[in-house]
């Protein structure tokens, strides 16, 4: 669990960097420390500054890359943000990298900033994760060959409803 929460306090600096201000650290949600299955659910701050997340670490990576980061597919509802979905690639992804996720047969583009994969498809890829059991990232690695990073998307429809009620 501590391991765990240095992940999500990570993720909270490229997710949420309005969080600074607010007190307090990520609080678990709903039973085993916020575990659902191969998710992980949370909150950060409150009042207008409230965040809710769910995460999970990528089961799988290809190739391997030295001192390569936590890689990381978070949903995150806060005000006036609903189905934010981003990707922590764990590397800085190559100026105008692009991503495409798949789920099944549904494919989600996102576009990159520094680590951060983002989409603007985020309610498709929320929709395609409660229906998926897994979800596989194709992405330009740093050195311009493709990385491939798979995610289980087991638990996630229990941790996306702990979020979703939570930042409500």
């Amino acid at each position: 669990m501590c391991c765990r929460m240095k992940y999500v306090v990570a993720a909270l600096v490229f997710v949420i960097p309005a969080m600074s201000c607010a007190a307090g650290g990520p609080v678990a949600l709903g039973p085993n420390g916020g575990k659902f299955g191969d998710w992980t659910a949370a909150t950060y701050g409150s009042g207008d500054a409230k965040a809710c997340y769910a995460f999970t670490d990528a089961v799988k990576s290809a190739p391997t890359l030295n001192k390569r980061g936590a890689v990381m597919l978070t949903v995150t509802e806060r005000a006036g943000v609903h189905d934010e979905v981003t990707i922590g690639a764990g590397y800085n992804y190559p100026k105008d990298a692009k991503v495409k996720l798949s789920v099944g047969t549904t494919g989600i583009d996102f576009y990159t900033q520094g680590q951060t994969a983002f989409t603007t498809g985020g309610s498709d890829a929320v929709a395609a994760f409660k229906n998926g059991a897994s979800a596989e990232a194709v992405s330009t690695g740093p050195h311009g060959h493709d990385v491939t990073d798979d995610f289980s998307l087991t638990g996630f429809s229990g941790a996306y409803s702990a979020i979703a009620s939570a930042c409500s």
